[in-house]
């Protein structure tokens, strides 16, 4: 398996600026056309548009240690620093797990008072609320 790669640049970032700014929704960095880490593509427009919160959704509610054995422990807020430690470890699969929790590490460490949550799509306003989701709080 080949990891996709990471993007090096938003290219449409003015277009979404301008989209934003009118008010309008905007869904972007899905890699269509295109074959493109999305964890890190969402990262890197988070970064550029100065997001205070980058949301990664994903098949589960939290982050774990020990995924599916009798030692999985849910993780809730850690640190840029706990994060990577995990990832070092190899507790996070690599194509799965691994890339969401590498973009929120890239997030929240990018710069102060910044936070990415990664949780289940169905989990995500009460994740924004701080009732669940594993929270990368830097």
């Amino acid at each position: 398996m080949v990891a996709s790669p990471k993007p090096a640049e938003i290219v449409e970032l003015d277009t979404v600026k301008d989209l934003l700014d009118a008010g309008e929704i905007v869904i972007a960095s899905g890699g269509v056309g295109a074959v493109i880490d999305k964890d890190f593509a969402s990262c890197l427009l988070a970064k550029e548009l100065d997001a205070d919160l980058l949301i990664v959704l994903t098949a589960v509610e939290k982050v774990a240690l020990h995924f599916g054995t009798p030692q999985e422990t849910w993780l809730g807020e850690i640190t840029p620093a706990q994060a990577e430690s995990y990832a070092s470890e190899g507790h996070f699969a690599p194509g799965s797990m691994l890339p969401k929790v590498q973009a929120g590490i890239s997030f929240a460490s990018s710069a102060p008072g910044r936070t990415a949550l990664i949780t289940l799509l169905q989990k995500a306003k009460d994740g924004v609320d701080g009732k669940t989701g594993t929270r990368i709080v830097g």
